[in-house]
């Protein structure tokens, strides 16, 4: 079964901001635009097989997030029903978990 992609609102903020990071190190629209079509390419195989990704864990319950890393940046997705649903893209070393909003301050 071939699960439908979709992104969250907040998922297409943070592809402009990582266009914009990619962007400002290389200084090439060129680089930037093959980041992220290859960004994109790889998340696009989460329609086939999503259940592939880590599973993200917070104090050892499931948090419902599937992860990919691609490169700096981490993908974070669920799946509901027929759908491979991206919700955030992020920098690796940022402290997910928040964002994600998994915790409340």
């Amino acid at each position: 079964m071939k699960y439908r992609i979709e992104f969250s609102k907040a998922a297409i903020r943070d592809l402009d901001r990582v266009w914009a990071e990619v962007f400002e190190a290389s200084q090439s629209n060129d680089t930037t635009r093959q980041y992220i079509n290859d960004l994109l390419d790889y998340t696009e195989k989460r329609s086939v097989f999503p259940k592939a990704g880590a599973l993200l864990y917070y104090e050892t319950s499931f948090t419902g997030y599937f992860f990919i890393i691609f490169k700096a940046y981490i993908i974070f997705y669920r799946l509901e029903e027929d759908k491979t649903l991206i919700d955030r893209v992020l920098f690796g070393k940022s402290d997910y978990i928040r964002h994600l909003k998994i915790i409340q301050n």
